[in-house]
């Protein structure tokens, strides 16, 4: 069976419904496309590393609809967190914090901390409504290749190894999301991305670091 490929302004409940089974769903992001599947579902994120060929010792970040979905995923949301979602979400701004429970020790690589984003793009944003579930989004290429900027590149790269292609058209950013550590010391710059860290640093109120 090949991969099913959905336009812009088509109907995504199909995409949804490959999600909840389980599989995987390439979608468009500001940034660049993700490959995205249910990010508390164990066996769909190590289905999702295999394909993508990524070291199981290197994490992936969850995309959410909004803070209030980051809480479910999240032990604890600083003051700082609060505020760099009020400036950058929707928008690429990836923030790692403590871990919830229900968060798959593949998710972190056994870490301590996950990563959320809150994309800004109405594809993948209706995508994370529809099935109410934070998804597990690298970017969608194998390890060590260029980040996709359209559906095209995305098949390229995949095939019918996966389920579902979202085309959204070509993203707007081309660069992967600024990600930073919201800690009890401060903001940390972990990686450089499409959102300044000064501004970042500005915008938390506390202490910023660049590691």
């Amino acid at each position: 069976m090949g991969v099913t490929v959905i336009g812009r302004g088509g109907d995504i409940s199909p995409a949804a419904r490959i999600i909840e089974r389980g599989g995987l769903v390439a979608v468009p992001t500001e940034t660049v496309y993700g490959l995205c599947c249910d990010g508390r579902n164990a066996e769909a994120v190590r289905r999702l590393f295999e394909v993508k060929g990524r070291p199981p010792d290197k994490p992936v970040s969850l995309l959410v609809p909004d803070i209030d979905a980051a809480r479910a995923v999240c032990s604890d949301v600083p003051s700082a967190a609060l505020r760099l979602a009020e400036a950058f979400w929707p928008g690429p701004l990836t923030m790692t914090l403590p871990r919830a429970a229900c968060v798959p020790d593949v998710v972190t690589a056994g870490g301590a901390a996950v990563g959320v984003r809150c994309p800004r793009h109405d594809v993948a944003l209706r995508l994370l409504r529809m099935t109410a579930t934070p998804l597990a989004a690298p970017s969608a290429n194998p390890s060590g290749m260029d980040s996709p900027r359209d559906a095209a590149a995305v098949l390229d790269y995949f095939g019918d190894k996966i389920d579902c292609v979202l085309d959204g058209g070509r993203c707007a950013v081309g660069v992967g999301s600024t990600v930073v550590a919201v800690e009890s010391g401060g903001v940390r710059l972990l990686r450089a991305g499409a959102i300044a860290f000064r501004d970042v640093a500005a915008a938390a109120g506390v202490a910023a670091h660049v590691q």
